[in-house]
């Protein structure tokens, strides 16, 4: 197949979409099919033989990280010189809906903006925001989602054809036996190594709901955070966190990410907005029990007590006795451990990337997909 992928986040930018799209290529393009893709200017020229075609953006106002890129006539004859069966348009947003206008086939769904708003002080902007998702998104024949909590959504707020884009994550990477005592006292930083070690690794944005971390610092003064990662509401971070024992470890990359995961005794994500949290499935991956919000797309992934916890974002405690539950005794972690291995050993890129390749040619087949359930 001859595949042109449109999407506003790519390389350079680290994030769970750049490595579901990574992933992806790598696999596409070992199946035999070509692969051509539009992103913001900046990105390589070619990723693992797919091209690749950059295009002038502008940062988006109140998340500068996102680059917002408009269609041009270039762009146009790209796509035209390609030939592509068939353009699958990831988040659509300016560039990516040029995509759907030019070849109206596969969209899929990423990024839950319509519940960022509310922490960026627009959450009156909602209801339009979702009519705009749903214009673009129902000019596409197919519209994927990485969890079953988005389809269901997705599907309740009017965008139609929706289905499930199975999860993925590289086991071969993302190992326990990669715990070490060099990485271990790195993300402790300035901090003795006498308690637990919390875990959070991710983009450092308002959306992230971070600061609810810092509460069980206090609760459990025996512990110590490291957070991995970097984004625009670091400097708000730091000031919320002054005086505790937390370490900002900035960006990682490779084994040495993969290690900081092995590393942690618990991995805290407190976002109620994701459509997945693919870092959940790395910090599993990688051995670390994990504790996440009851919400979106994490109970897909996390089965409370049995190979991690969930916590109730609606509830100001809860993600304190959450952890508390986690660490509370050697031997349930110890099991968390080896049951989160497990669920993660089940979703390989591999197998995620062929469910995908079936729904292109059920598309190009014009064959109906059906409605997830």
């Amino acid at each position: 197949m001859r595949i042109a992928f449109f999407t506003e986040t790519f390389l350079p930018k680290v994030d769970g979409i750049v490595t579901r799209l990574t992933k992806t290529l790598q696999h596409l393009v070992a199946a035999g099919d070509e692969v051509l893709i539009f992103c913001p200017e900046g990105a390589p020229d070619s990723y693992l033989g797919a091209k690749v075609v950059g295009v002038p953006a502008m940062p988006l106002p109140l998340y500068p990280e996102l680059k917002l890129a408009l269609p041009r006539p270039a762009v146009s004859e790209a796509l035209e010189q390609f030939r592509p069966d068939l353009v699958h348009v990831v988040n659509p947003a300016v560039l990516g809906l040029g995509g759907i206008w030019l070849a109206k086939m596969v969209a899929s769904y990423h990024t839950h903006l319509p519940k960022y708003l509310e922490h960026y002080g627009m959450g009156m902007l909602e209801p339009l925001l979702w009519e705009l998702l749903k214009a673009a998104h129902n000019q596409a024949s197919l519209n994927l989602c990485t969890s079953t909590a988005m389809v269901t959504e997705l599907a309740a707020k009017g965008i139609q054809h929706t289905a499930l884009w199975q999860r993925g994550v590289d086991t071969d990477l993302f190992r326990p036996e990669l715990r070490n005592d060099s990485m271990r006292a790195r993300l402790h930083g300035p901090y003795d190594d006498t308690g637990h070690l919390l875990l959070y690794i991710g983009r450092l944005s308002a959306e992230k709901q971070i600061e609810r971390i810092r509460p069980v610092l206090e609760a459990l003064p025996h512990t110590r955070l490291a957070l991995v990662g970097d984004g625009p509401h670091r400097q708000q971070l730091e000031r919320c966190f002054e005086g505790t024992p937390t370490t900002f470890v900035g960006y990682l990359a490779g084994e040495e990410l993969a290690s900081a995961y092995a590393c942690g005794d618990a991995f805290l994500f407190p976002s109620s907005t994701e459509t997945l949290g693919l870092v959940l499935l790395e910090a599993m991956a990688a051995g670390c029990p994990v504790v996440g919000a009851d919400r979106g797309g994490i109970p897909d992934i996390v089965s409370d007590g049995e190979n991690g916890c969930l916590y109730d974002p609606d509830q100001p405690h809860s993600l304190t006795a959450a952890v508390k539950r986690l660490l509370g005794e050697a031997q349930t972690r110890a099991s968390l451990r080896q049951a989160a291995r497990q669920e993660a050993e089940r979703w390989g890129w591999a197998g995620a990337t062929e469910q995908l390749r079936g729904y292109y040619r059920k598309v190009l087949n014009q064959t109906r997909v059906p409605q997830a359930t």
